[in-house]
């Protein structure tokens, strides 16, 4: 139930069904394939694809209690890809010649929204309740789904009885046994699609996942699982499933297109690799790629080796999109090849919600609407957001603790375990808040809106004093000590956002067990504001060591802040900085700022504190 006690329902942006919905999602119908084949006759095989749906079945913003919108207004949930899915079959069922399409996923299907962790941790599906994302996915009738590194957040029991509730295999061809090396799940599956008139044609899909769940997952995963390079993987599968009779090849991948890694060289295979394995791995003929949650339609890249073009596409993220690929076949010498390959993205904000996928899991969808509004602690005093840009606040603070604890305890025995721990936060939400009195799961959220993930780097001194001058760009040169307003202070335009730094561009730091304090002065130049920077009240040393929290945006570059991508990374467990805050919060019952709250930092102009207005 909502907080007014009406049942949510979603109905935003629709249009009707079937042909309507393909054209109005962004269909393009391609031409097929005419070339010579020893036949002449080109046959059509559709795939359809999603990934990283994150537990999103409903169009719904659980920490909003509202339906889910943004700025490019994508609608989200596997109810309106259920939609998209039927408008495909339908069309395709209409040309009784064409083989029936099938579906895939690429992972991360069962962690990312209150859904999913309700049914993970509150009522956990080991208990015997049919978990959400597998009740939708049945419904829908998936053919294969590839594991994804977010699989393995809430440990193994869990993902096994996900897997056992699947109607469809969960493959994962590089996720191997601890000592034996051999697969823990499926690598692969064939599937025969029925040709009318023809004989079938037999599709091989090679799932793989993450090497990058040995770092992330590692307490869920050491001694038990480890996780081989992708490209090493496909290179051993891709062979076997041809052997295995497979006229056709589609990866299932859960690695996003082009190569790098957020771990840097801590293993030895790299992180996002499709493009690579595509290139250098013959056999295959279309990729759906996964991870990077990035809207590409199509992308066609060239084997080294065979000769032949593959064809890739990533369909965004949480359902807002669905992969189709279009894969020509002929008979050369009596047997299906792929002579023509195309993909597109087919948009999910335009059609209605499937409603049979909503009555079966609506009462699962109430249920956690109900939760995520519930009481989980108290606060002993209101803490607000509104003031967070221009002066220390406890809700930022609160922000800092849960980070620097949480990396602090995870560090415990390792060599870093003596070093004194900071963490940074961002102002994301002016607006947030946490009220005194009752505390729920909303309003915690409301502090951390973004879907990080926390990460510990290491960083010297020297490097702590360059981070925090360039995040005092943030603010405009003024002299005098006020008072402005705050617009007259914050939000200054600099060469790479011109209309002014983001909020969300500007990081506050501060200590875990002893203060770090510094003095912003604005009427200095930028490069050269940070004064009296101390650790426990002693000046920060240049070669000093420190371990710093920081979100998954901030380390892998977003912002541009100097080090910080390049700081060596001694914890990196996937875990949402949100779910960290929710966690505390449930666990304690109780937020009491005078705990984790001094004023450790301020604004100041030639020296003398200044004051700034809302």
């Amino acid at each position: 139930m909502t907080d007014s006690g009406e049942r949510t329902t979603m109905t935003r942006r629709t249009v009707i069904g079937g042909a309507a919905a393909l054209a109005a999602a962004g269909f393009q119908a391609v031409p097929a394939y005419a070339g010579g084949g020893s036949s002449g006759k080109t046959v059509r095989l559709t795939v359809m694809g999603t990934t990283d749906l994150h537990g999103n079945v409903f169009n719904w913003d659980y920490f909003k209690n509202a339906e889910y919108d943004d700025s490019a207004h994508n609608d989200i949930g596997l109810a309106k890809i259920s939609t998209l899915v039927s408008a495909v079959r339908d069309r395709i069922a209409a040309d009784r010649h064409a083989p029936r399409p099938l579906l895939l996923d690429a992972g991360d299907t069962i962690q990312g929204t209150p859904l999913a962790y309700y049914f993970a941790k509150i009522e956990p599906i080991t208990g015997g309740h049919i978990h959400p994302m597998a009740a939708a996915m049945n419904r829908i009738g998936y053919d294969a789904a590839a594991l994804g590194n977010h699989e393995f957040n809430y440990g193994l029991d869990i993902l096994r009885k996900f897997q056992r509730q699947l109607r469809f295999p969960l493959l994962g061809a590089n996720a191997q046994d601890w000592t034996t090396g051999l697969p823990v799940f499926p690598p692969y599956t064939l599937k025969r699609v029925h040709v009318p008139g023809e004989k079938p044609i037999t599709v091989g899909i090679l799932g793989l996942t993450n090497p990058g769940i040995a770092i992330w997952d590692k307490a869920n995963v050491e001694n038990k699982l480890k996780f081989g390079g992708i490209v090493e993987l496909a290179k051993i599968w891709a062979p076997r499933v041809r052997k295995a009779g497979a006229d056709v090849v589609i990866a299932s991948v859960h690695s996003g297109m082009d190569l790098s890694s957020s771990y840097g060289d801590a293993l030895p295979y790299p992180e996002n690799a499709s493009v690579l394995m595509a290139e250098t791995v013959p056999g295959i003929d279309a990729v759906l790629v996964g991870h990077a949650h990035l809207e590409i339609p199509e992308r066609l890249v060239t084997n080294k080796t065979s000769g032949e073009q593959v064809v890739l596409s990533e369909p965004l993220k949480w359902g807002m999109r669905l992969s189709l690929f279009d894969l020509d076949l002929q008979k050369v010498r009596g047997q299906w090849k792929v002579v023509g390959r195309h993909s597109q993205v087919l948009n999910a904000n335009t059609v209605d919600a499937d409603p049979h996928v909503v009555d079966v899991l609506q009462k699962d969808h109430d249920k956690v609407v109900e939760y995520v509004n519930s009481k989980i602690g108290t606060c002993t005093e209101a803490m607000s957001a509104a003031t967070a840009p221009w002066e220390d606040t406890a809700a930022l603070d609160f922000v800092n603790f849960i980070q620097a604890d949480a990396v602090s305890k995870a560090l415990a025995g390792t060599p870093q375990a003596s070093l004194p721990v900071l963490a940074i936060a961002a102002p994301f939400n002016r607006a947030a808040a946490i009220p005194a009195g009752d505390v729920s799961i909303r309003d915690v959220a409301g502090l951390y809106i973004f879907d990080n993930t926390l990460l510990g780097v290491t960083m010297t001194g020297a490097q702590i004093k360059e981070y925090l001058e360039f995040s005092a760009l943030y603010f405009k040169q003024v002299t005098g000590t006020g008072p402005f307003p705050s617009s007259d202070v914050t939000n200054a335009p600099t060469p790479t956002a011109p209309n002014g730094t983001p909020d969300y561009n500007y990081d506050i730091m501060g200590g875990l067990s002893k203060p770090l304090t510094y003095k912003i002065d604005i009427a200095k130049a930028a490069g050269t504001r940070i004064t009296d920077l101390a650790y426990d009240g002693t000046p920060v040393a240049a070669d000093q060591q420190f371990v710093v929290a920081v979100n998954n945006y901030r380390q892998s570059g977003g912002g541009n802040f100097p080090h910080v991508k390049t700081a060596p990374v001694v914890y990196n467990r996937q875990v949402e900085i949100r779910q960290l805050m929710i966690d505390y919060v449930t666990a304690t019952g109780t937020v009491d700022p005078t705990t984790f709250h001094t004023t450790d930092w301020s604004l100041t102009s030639n020296g003398s504190p200044i004051t700034v207005t809302p």
